[in-house]
């Protein structure tokens, strides 16, 4: 990382994707560092960029997403033009209604280094592009097949009254990586999974993740679960994390609701998985070679996520994503994009 980059890192994100303007007011929603998410320098450059660029700029510090919004952060928004979150508490609330005439943008850079490399730098509008493209071919397929090195054979069709896209977040999310939610209702098949069962970044549960020691297989209908299969104790384990989730939060335990895959290959998380799983999966889930399952709560985005590594993901035949790279010269649509 080099202070250039960084710098347009942070224009990437104060002009081109939050449309900050001269005489605004920006409100900054900054997570305690000690929590280990987001560095706390990161929110203090963009606020000097932002003072820089004529913006009025507000700090509201806030601590670990809670499930019930903090009433001063909500008055805090509404009263500024845009809010920017250096906070998970941003992508509780992700797919909810934005506020009208106020821009949000939730932040999944937790640093400068990340906001200084390629994945903050990038050009915010080529990637709004190219999720366009992604969406478009996703959506017009006739039959999308997915596949993973360890077993995983998922296929189905997106039914043409869902086929009109809309957008998928009330707020915008920088770096953009990610393609529209896919509704899993016609969707059936054997899905892998491996090294993490994790939140979705919605609601606070605990324990929020769940350690896989082997690999396990679902077995999912239309978007239903069926049956877990593989090490019988593990397979208890991921039954009984699922019980109790559904239990705890009222919600319909085997729906399986949407997946999506990663668009942006500048995504690099650079500490191990372990030391934070839930940390994990919310920041390499933009990363091509990772796939994710919305499931348990038939609602985007669901409470537990499946992690797939190094997906295929066939698109009437052919690969728009092969092994955990996507592959955009293989549609003229994303061809026209790079």
């Amino acid at each position: 990382m080099n202070d250039k980059n960084l710098a347009l890192g942070a224009r990437n994100l104060l002009v081109n994707c939050a449309n900050m303007k001269l005489a605004e007011t920006l409100l900054i929603v900054q997570e305690d560092p000690e929590l280990g998410w987001y560095d706390a320098s990161l929110a203090e450059y963009v606020k000097s960029v932002a003072e820089g660029l004529g913006v009025m700029v507000t700090t509201v510090k806030v601590g670990a997403p809670e499930n019930n919004r903090s009433p001063s952060v909500l008055k805090a928004i509404n009263a500024h033009d845009c809010t920017i979150f250096f906070a998970r508490v941003g992508d509780q609330d992700r797919f909810a209604a934005p506020v009208p005439g106020k821009r949000s943008v939730m932040c999944y850079a937790r640093d400068c280094e990340m906001l200084g490399s390629s994945y903050g730098w990038a050009s915010f509008q080529a990637f709004k592009e190219m999720k366009e493209a992604v969406n478009n071919i996703i959506f017009a397929a006739k039959r999308i097949e997915i596949t993973c090195p360890l077993g995983t054979e998922f296929c189905g069709e997106i039914p043409s009254k869902n086929q009109k896209l809309e957008q998928d977040v009330g707020l915008q999310r920088f770096p953009l990586g990610v393609a529209a939610p896919v509704p899993a209702d016609q969707f059936s098949g054997r899905i892998a999974l491996a090294h993490y069962l994790t939140p979705t970044g919605s609601k606070v549960y605990d324990p929020s993740f769940l350690k896989l020691e082997t690999t396990s297989f679902v077995e999912v209908a239309y978007g239903k679960i069926l049956s877990f299969s593989g090490d019988t104790d593990e397979v208890r384990r991921i039954e009984n994390h699922y019980d109790c989730v559904s239990r705890d939060l009222n919600i319909e335990r085997n729906h399986v609701h949407s997946w999506h895959g990663g668009i942006h290959p500048g995504c690099n998380y650079q500490m191990d998985a372990f030391d934070d799983p839930d940390r994990w999966s919310n920041s390499v889930f933009t990363n091509p070679r990772f796939l994710h399952f919305h499931t348990c709560g038939n609602y985007a985005p669901g409470e537990i996520c499946w992690m797939l590594l190094d997906p295929t993901v066939f698109i009437d035949g052919a690969r728009l994503w092969d092994k955990g790279r996507l592959m955009p010269n293989a549609f003229a649509k994303t061809e026209q994009c790079i």
